[in-house]
């Protein structure tokens, strides 16, 4: 067993639980479950693997509900691991951790992974794979990011290295639920993009505390915030089907792409558009109307 604690939010997630659970039960001397007053089996089946389970009202926010759970759980471990409900670690990354983690030095205080999506039961092979996370850190030596969306681990010091296997994104839920999410994602990445267009809320992120592919992402990022709207949700779909080869996964890959490369980037876009012709540019407005309507704020 490593000397290592896992955190993972939850909200009815019973679907998913008993599986993430199971996959690091013999790795993790402690989990710790922050749940949003789930009213499923969650809990329940938390229980079964012994996992402390604390409870804090969501407030519209990822990373205000880890941070949290980092503030009050009772961590007695140098690592810690964040997982969402729906992830889980191939067994090669299990074993990379076992063989490394004793092992690394003082000065490294974070660790990124290789994520890779199951969308309807299907590895996206291309396209956007892999996506580089830093996910294990020393206890007290990074927080998570405050962002409304895409939000990553930040170190606070030291230096972080990267493994070479993965772990998996893989949601249980069907396309009604995936579509859902994505409209509620729409809206919180309209107004990331507004900010970054804007400068509603400022930015005070020092990008070298995040890992490089992250670091890269988020200039990417905001250079697409500055390309026209909806051309620019076209052009991402392109680079990512066809350039990126996403159009070799069959009919999960298109519609994989399609929905999350393309749809979901257009609505955000409507979004932009929508709050643009009601507040015009002016930050103060828009910020009063993201709060108010969506209830979305930093």
């Amino acid at each position: 067993m490593l000397d290592l604690s896992v955190i993972i939010l939850t909200y009815n997630e019973e679907i998913h639980i008993r599986r993430c659970l199971e996959n690091i039960k013999d790795i993790a001397k402690d989990i710790y479950i922050i749940d949003s007053f789930s009213t499923d089996r969650t809990l329940e089946i938390a229980k079964e693997y012994g996992a402390h389970i604390l409870q804090n009202k969501w407030e519209n926010q990822q990373a205000k509900q880890f941070n949290w759970g980092l503030e009050h759980a009772p961590i007695r471990t140098k690592w810690i691991l964040r997982l969402d409900a729906d992830e889980y670690l191939l067994p090669e990354l299990i074993c990379e951790l076992e063989q490394k983690m004793p092992a690394l030095p003082e000065n490294v205080s974070g660790v990124v992974f290789k994520r890779r999506h199951y969308f309807l039961n299907k590895w996206m092979k291309r396209g956007i794979y892999p996506v580089r996370l830093l996910r294990l850190f020393r206890y007290g030596k990074a927080i998570c990011e405050s962002r409304l969306m895409d939000e990553h681990i930040q170190l606070q010091e030291g230096e972080s290295v990267d493994f070479e296997y993965d772990f998996v994104d893989h949601n249980l839920n069907n396309l009604s639920w995936f579509c859902h999410k994505h409209v509620d994602y729409a809206v919180r990445d309209a107004a990331e993009l507004l900010n970054m267009e804007l400068n509603l809320w400022g930015n005070d992120l020092d990008d070298k505390k995040l890992g490089k592919q992250a670091t890269h992402k988020r200039k990417i990022k905001s250079r697409y915030s500055r390309l026209p709207l909806f051309w620019r949700s076209f052009f991402y779909f392109v680079y990512r089907y066809f350039l990126k080869g996403g159009f070799l996964d069959g009919k999960e890959g298109f519609l994989w792409h399609f929905l999350q490369g393309w749809w979901f980037k257009a609505l955000a876009d409507a979004k932009v558009f929508e709050i643009k012709q009601i507040c015009g540019t002016d930050k103060l407005k828009i910020k009063k109307y993201l709060s108010d309507v969506y209830g979305l704020g930093s």
